[in-house]
């Protein structure tokens, strides 16, 4: 598996998000896939809008046997042949076939494994499979295809394609960083008195007066670098349109007075060429030949999965992350294996959905007669109201008590609430909100009560009191509002 370098991740932040049980948080439409623009997109804002085609009405009579020949033959003669952009439309329609896989990125998935750590709260694999797909700097993207029709790579960390010939024939331009050194001077100001110059319509480049000596390769290199693959050269040159504007005229002798120079960079004896034409005849002579390789698996960063030259692949991953955010089953499962080799604990809960915490959960198997009355009623109480936070059990089990008895009743009851959670009796998610493990209660015979005459020792560090209250007066919330 060959594997493409990644931006530094935005770390995963938890404490910017609050989380509610999977049961209760149905999933949030899915968001739209708006980091990337497609290139047939940008082309078709900038195209003049398409003028609907006259149509034509017969009369009563109809036409004529004689008037129906001459149009046949008219629009015989108007068919012209597929172009090569047609066949590159009718190729992208088809969908490719390849499988798209989305992982979390390992470093903002290290920031999430230590806050889970931090703390003894449950979180839905939901709802953080959710998180590492909201932005593209959380996740990374396998592409793996079939053998028959595998996928094309420039170089070891270069661009990918499922079209040799697309990545043969752009080579130099995805390439040439990684073997020239660029560098842009000014020549003499440019001399001659012209009165227009050529704009392409598509791109709002100028290409200089259409006498000028670098029209034409600069109409042709702008044509093979960026609309090939839409349309045909002629059909392009209709989107060529002559200006007369002194600003643009400026404008443009400005721009032709930079002169670009491409100088090896791999070579003990350094070569320098003073067109972009010259340095990609070198290329294709001296590097091209040993960097096109095919693979059957890559996986590329989650931002540069975003922005690849080949617009079907572009288009599948899409397709593929847009399915994802609304049903992340493939992310949860690579989360889920992950998270299990991270040393945390994942485990079902209401309706089967998938929660990880670093406590083990397991019910309570002792006989109620053997159970502490504090601990039995935390009990009693969230499994007559399972979701309840900490707050709301506090006012359910201290009614009718006087102000020093209810401060002194919190203060039990947090106790052995923190114990029930680090034993794994009760789980506490990251919404604030209670609840008792799945599975049926077993009962054991009776024996010392349970609850604050446990040895000390066995358990974490208590908290101090103004702790246990203060976890009391307001719901315990990792996440915002």
């Amino acid at each position: 598996m060959e594997t493409m370098s990644s931006p530094a991740a935005e770390p995963a932040d938890l404490l910017d998000l609050k989380f509610l049980p999977a049961w209760v948080k149905e999933p949030a439409e899915a968001r739209k896939y708006d980091y990337v623009e497609s290139e047939d997109a940008r082309g078709r804002d900038r195209r003049h809008p398409r003028a609907k085609p006259a149509t034509f009405k017969a009369g009563k009579k109809g036409l004529s046997r004689q008037e129906k020949v001459r149009r046949g033959t008219l629009r015989e003669r108007g068919r012209r042949p597929v172009s090569r952009a047609e066949d590159q439309r009718k190729l992208a329609a088809v969908p490719p076939e390849i499988t798209v896989r989305f992982l979390p990125y390992s470093p903002a998935f290290d920031s999430v494994v230590a806050q889970i750590k931090s703390t003894s709260v449950a979180y839905s694999l939901f709802a953080l499979a959710r998180l590492f797909l909201e932005k593209p700097e959380r996740y990374q993207v396998r592409l793996i295809a079939k053998a028959e029709s595998p996928l094309y790579r420039l170089g070891e960390n270069g661009a990918v394609s499922l079209d040799r010939d697309f990545l043969d024939r752009d080579a130099f331009r995805f390439a040439q960083e990684d073997f020239y050194r660029i560098e842009i001077t000014q020549s003499e100001p440019i001399k001659g008195n012209f009165s227009n110059v050529a704009r392409c319509r598509l791109s709002g480049t100028l290409l200089g007066p259409t006498n000028y000596h670098s029209y034409q390769p600069q109409l042709r290199s702008l044509y093979e670098q960026r609309f090939s693959r839409r349309m045909s050269f002629t059909d392009y040159q209709r989107n060529i349109e002559i200006v007369s504007d002194p600003a643009l005229l400026e404008r443009w002798k400005e721009d032709a007075r930079k002169v670009t120079t491409f100088t090896t960079s791999r070579e003990e004896s350094p070569a320098t060429f003073q067109s972009a034409a010259e340095a990609e005849r070198h290329f294709r002579s001296n590097y091209l030949p040993g960097l096109l390789s095919s693979v059957e698996e890559v996986t590329i960063g989650g931002v540069l999965s975003r922005h690849l030259p080949d617009r079907r692949l572009n288009r599948a991953i899409e397709e593929a992350w847009t399915h994802e955010t609304r049903s992340p089953s493939n992310m949860i499962q690579e989360l889920a294996a992950q998270l299990r080799q991270a040393g945390l604990n994942v485990f079902r809960h209401r309706r089967g959905m998938l929660f990880v915490s670093t406590i083990r959960t397991r019910r309570f198997v002792h006989d109620q007669a053997g159970v502490s009355p504090s601990v039995n009623a935390i009990l009693e109480a969230l499994a007559a109201k399972p979701g309840i936070n900490r707050k709301e059990l506090a006012e359910k089990l201290t009614v009718d008590h006087s102000a020093e008895e209810t401060e002194s009743k919190k203060l039990v009851l947090a106790s052995d609430l923190r114990w029930l959670i680090s034993e794994g009796h009760v789980i506490e998610f990251n919404d604030g909100s209670l609840d008792l493990p799945r599975g049926k209660n077993v009962t054991q015979a009776s024996g010392p009560p349970i609850g604050r005459s446990r040895p000390v020792a066995s358990l974490p560090p208590e908290p101090s009191a103004r702790e246990m209250l203060a976890a009391f007066d307001e719901s315990a919330e990792i996440g915002g509002s």
